[in-house]
């Protein structure tokens, strides 16, 4: 492999919609096996959606490249997202490189926020209180998916007493995204809410948004509506 793909500064600053999801982040992996329809990943690492979604392993040294970053910065006291164009849990393939990830980070005396559609219950016992793990849902899940993230979220709380949270983004059906809201929601510790972006829907942004907002103001649920979202409920 050449010298110029390696990868140098893994941590990295969010730019842009990301940046409503955290101060620093993190990418481990080359691409991400899930095939989600509106993955914005691709276009952004200039990449055709086959080669994406089929070549996923673990970025060039990025295990020692973190900590090499970690030290040379003195990086500490920060939390730093997992992953933005990938998951840290890619299901299908070993994740060792997030747990190795994960354990620098935490060594160095940071915090994780990990965002996934996979399983990351491997990892539980490297998280704490100051730790956030959190599980995508768009509304376009199977029942058997959604029981399985809801089951990570329940273990990550009561068992090892982590932070949770529900990214729900981008909202691909709105009436299942409203229904889950009102079904369990409750329980994590907060929700990210933002609309489906770069894409057709028929959706009535300024309707769901109203109604959402409502919903945990009633459930008594801590949220964020992202500001693409925001901007519509004017």
């Amino acid at each position: 492999m050449s010298k110029q793909n390696f990868v140098v500064n893994p941590i990295y600053e969010p730019k842009g919609k990301a940046k409503e999801y955290g101060d620093l982040a993190l990418n481990i992996y080359t691409g991400c096996p899930h095939w989600c329809p509106y993955c914005y990943a691709p276009l952004v690492l200039k990449k055709d959606k086959e080669t994406f979604h089929s070549n996923v392993e673990p970025r060039a040294n990025i295990v020692e490249a973190t900590r090499r970053q970690l030290e040379r910065q003195n990086i500490t006291g920060q939390t730093i997202h997992l992953c933005f164009t990938c998951d840290p849990y890619p299901t299908g393939y070993d994740s060792t490189p997030t747990r190795e990830i994960i354990e620098l980070l935490k060594e160095h005396g940071n915090h994780v926020q990990i965002l996934t559609k996979g399983n990351g219950s491997r990892d539980f016992d490297l998280l704490d209180k100051d730790d956030w793990f959190g599980v995508t849902i768009t509304g376009g899940e199977s029942p058997e998916k959604l029981h399985d993230l809801s089951v990570q979220l329940i273990q990550a709380k009561a068992l090892y007493k982590i932070n949770t949270w529900i990214s729900f983004e981008p909202v691909i059906d709105a009436d299942s995204v409203l229904e889950s809201l009102r079904n369990g929601a409750s329980a994590v510790d907060k929700v990210k809410i933002g609309k489906l972006n770069y894409h057709k829907s028929d959706i009535n942004w300024h309707d769901f948004g109203i109604e959402a907002e409502k919903i945990c103001k009633e459930q008594g649920i801590s949220y964020y509506i992202k500001e693409s979202l925001r901007a519509e409920m004017i």
